[in-house]
């Protein structure tokens, strides 16, 4: 792939269904795919504007409010992050904060509000399910009573070759995971941007869009793939310290049977929560 452009911040996906002068039309058509519904008019969808919340440096994701409720959408090209649902949570409290008049809070009556919908549409070229739900209380210390809050993220499989029923139904959805898939069968080539773009406008997939904005989408898919593999580094590394902490940890432990938790902490430079995750995997 060629080199990153750090100027661009924004995803091809995020430019087709957020940025774009068919921006809306693409929208209006997905939540009729999601809802089974046959909205025209466009007007009826109001974007909503959140930034830095799911992702960091790199815009990844759109909200918009339609017909009483208000859509949370993202994309992931890489591993499905299980933190999600936490994300989504954040995200929509700063959302109703834009829709939600400041004063409508303090009235007595019940204020009414949009009902909020969370979706993240895979992209990537690891296994996933078809679909699959991402639940925050997933992530709960503790069981969850009656009176906690509860967010579910559907996590849908766009992969051209999975062929999601969603596809079929939302046309420009459909002709975006074909161009990501088409970028894909270049990527080890030279100008494998350029060449997936030419196909594609050949092919009739996103044409209008690529023959106005290609080079535009070229400097936004290289600053995308350059910002994935960046976190999978991150991920790797992180993934590596953690062993060999670990090992550290284990070591001290085994010469040192009779120390506190505490000590073994001061002794390897970690925390005691550390200690205690590291005796539990190895049953010590």
């Amino acid at each position: 792939m060629e080199k990153e452009n750090r100027e661009h911040k924004d995803s091809v996906f995020v430019d087709l269904f957020y940025q774009d002068e068919t921006a809306k039309k693409n929208l209006l058509s997905l939540y009729n795919a999601l809802h089974d519904t046959n909205y025209e008019d466009e007007t009826i969808i109001r974007k909503v504007k959140i930034d830095d919340v799911l992702y960091k440096n790199f815009k990844n994701d759109i909200s918009c409010e339609v017909n009483g409720q208000v859509l949370v959408f993202g994309e992931h090209m890489s591993t499905i992050n299980r933190n999600m649902p936490l994300r989504c949570l954040m995200y929509v409290g700063r959302a109703y904060e834009q829709l939600v008049d400041s004063k409508a809070r303090y009235r007595m009556t019940l204020v009414k509000i949009p009902t909020p919908e969370f979706y993240v549409f895979y992209n990537g070229e690891k296994e996933q399910p078809l679909e699959r739900v991402l639940s925050l209380s997933d992530a709960f210390m503790n069981p969850a009573r009656e009176n906690s809050v509860e967010l579910k993220v559907k996590v849908i499989n766009i992969n051209s070759d999975k062929a999601h029923e969603i596809l079929d139904k939302c046309g420009i959805l459909k002709e975006y995971s074909q161009f990501i898939s088409t970028v894909r069968k270049y990527s080890y080539e030279e100008s494998a941007i350029k060449k997936a773009i030419k196909e594609c406008i050949e092919q009739g997939i996103l044409a209008d869009y690529l023959k106005r904005k290609g080079s535009e989408v070229e400097n936004m898919l290289i600053a995308e793939y350059s910002y994935e593999e960046d976190i999978q580094v991150k991920q790797e590394e992180a993934m590596q310290q953690g062993m060999i902490l670990s090992g550290e940890i284990f070591q001290k432990v085994k010469k040192n049977p009779k120390f506190t938790n505490r000590q073994i902490a001061e002794e390897v430079g970690c925390s005691e929560k550390d200690v205690r995750n590291v005796k539990k995997i190895f049953g010590i």
